[in-house]
């Protein structure tokens, strides 16, 4: 279709072409014919001139004398036409250039005839007309006319010929194009026609796409929910299990403790009573590995129960009911600053809440956790070397707020802004307390609630955390609750 589209455009730049070829050899036609009736017009000019002079010297009639002063008046005129006309014929030039002298002598010579004759010396003039050999000029000047015209009549035949030609190639540009035309129009009939064909068959998947994808929405849903729900179990039963022996690890612990104070105690009595039977391998492990190895023992259980705390956490999470209502983001903002104020305090930072601020329908309880969480994290991993500067803001965009906490601390390394999401998965220098669960709960509160949660930091120039919610929370029902048939 492209190449008949651009055949169809050739074939109309060459009828262009053709026409206008066409219109040059018309006006070329036209020319020539306006050349001949200016030849044909002069040598009637001449011959009227010499009627009327003759009629003049024959019968003193004025009338004679008014035909030729008007004859002789137009005819140097017309001759300055037919060179005008012609100046671009080097022939024509050349018979006009012998034709004025001749035309001048002519009228010089008749011009005396009237004058004698209109003083009464008729009979000098017409001795002057037989002597001046009239005949022989007015041949001449016949001649001259009639070569210039038969020169006009060889050009007419030439330029008709070629007009003749133009108005062929014009038809065969016109029969080239129609042919053009019918093959594009083919083309293009069998292109949509095809088209149409796959539209159709695209349409038809399509809906029966659209007919079975609410099917697969809905099983996918209730799938990811039962999965959910199974790791939400699958979480409290795990944690709960590990709790029972981490208990009495720990009861254990405290006994061995106890057991410890004794041990020490007796080596103690025996050194005093009878430092013989007491070794240096005994008096180190009762003052020293025994105690050390309980502490690691009690520290590595009060690490794994805050980490089952934390993930009872989280399947709590899962399991509670979002309760939506509108909420004052700026009131709610001032609110965690206010909470949050000792630490802002301690740390020497200011946190700062821009107004006004886009408010939204959602979880309270979850929203409030997600900005304290963010703002919290802010504070704990301020850079020491500058004044601490916390900004909590939100805005618009479309249909969904987004809230941004944004600080000046320490920054996060590009390798590390995925993975600080992950659960017990923590980024930098691990100078600060905590398990590495608060961004995982974070994340999972925003997902919660139909939201997004992102990063863009720089080490060294701080983070700025993106919290991307619905202005309007809208809980994610199943088919059966939407379409009760």
């Amino acid at each position: 279709m492209a190449v008949g589209f651009i055949a169809l455009l050739a074939a109309g730049l060459a009828a262009v072409w053709a026409t206008s070829r066409n219109q040059a050899h018309t006006d070329a036609v036209n020319h020539t014919y306006t050349v001949k009736l200016a030849i044909a017009q002069t040598r009637t000019l001449v011959e009227q001139g010499e009627t009327a002079r003759r009629g003049y010297l024959l019968t003193g009639d004025a009338d004679y004398r008014q035909n030729y002063i008007l004859a002789a008046a137009q005819t140097s005129p017309e001759i300055d036409r037919i060179a005008a006309l012609t100046s671009d014929n080097p022939v024509q030039r050349a018979n006009v250039a012998a034709l004025r002298p001749l035309v001048r002598n002519l009228v010089t010579q008749r011009d005396l005839s009237i004058a004698l004759t209109a003083t009464g010396r008729t009979s000098e003039a017409v001795q002057r007309f037989i002597a001046e050999r009239v005949a022989r000029r007015m041949y001449q000047i016949r001649t001259l006319l009639m070569r210039m015209a038969d020169e006009e009549s060889r050009l007419l035949a030439i330029r008709d010929a070629e007009q003749r030609a133009a108005v062929r190639a014009f038809y065969g540009v016109l029969g080239v194009a129609a042919v053009l035309l019918l093959v594009v129009a083919l083309l293009s009939i069998a292109t949509v026609l095809r088209y149409t064909r796959d539209l159709a068959s695209s349409r038809d998947q399509l809906r029966a796409f659209a007919e079975s994808l609410e099917e697969q929405v809905v099983e996918r849903t209730t799938d990811l929910t039962r999965a959910n729900e199974e790791v939400q179990r699958f979480a409290y039963i795990v944690s709960h299990d590990l709790r029972s022996p981490l208990v009495n690890v720990m009861g254990f612990t405290a006994e061995l403790e106890a057991a410890t104070a004794t041990i020490s105690g007796l080596i103690d009595r025996a050194e005093a009573e009878a430092p013989g039977i007491v070794t240096e391998d005994m008096r180190l492990a009762a003052r020293e590995d025994l105690p050390e190895a309980i502490g690691f023992i009690r520290t590595s259980t009060q690490k794994m129960d805050r980490l089952i705390n934390a993930i009872l956490k989280l399947s709590r999470q899962g399991r509670r009911v979002i309760s939506p209502e509108p909420l004052d983001m700026a009131a709610l903002a001032v609110s965690i600053r206010g909470s949050l104020q000792h630490l802002l305090d301690d740390r020497g930072a200011e946190m700062i809440v821009k107004e006004p601020m886009v408010g939204i329908v959602s979880d309270r309880l979850a929203v409030e956790q997600i900005l304290s969480n963010l703002v919290e994290n802010a504070v704990k991993y301020l850079d020491p070397k500058r004044p601490g500067r916390i900004v909590l803001r939100g805005a618009r965009e479309g249909m969904r707020a987004v809230f941004e906490v944004e600080d000046n601390g320490r920054g996060i390394a590009a390798s590390d802004h995925s993975r600080i999401f992950d659960l017990f998965r923590r980024s930098g220098t691990q100078d600060q307390p905590g398990e590495g669960i608060g961004l995982a709960h974070v994340r999972a509160l925003a997902y919660r609630l139909g939201g997004t949660i992102d990063v863009a930091s720089e080490l060294g120039r701080g983070s700025t955390f993106r919290v991307n919610l619905p202005l309007i929370y809208a809980e994610t029902k199943n088919r059966s609750e939407r379409d009760p048939a």
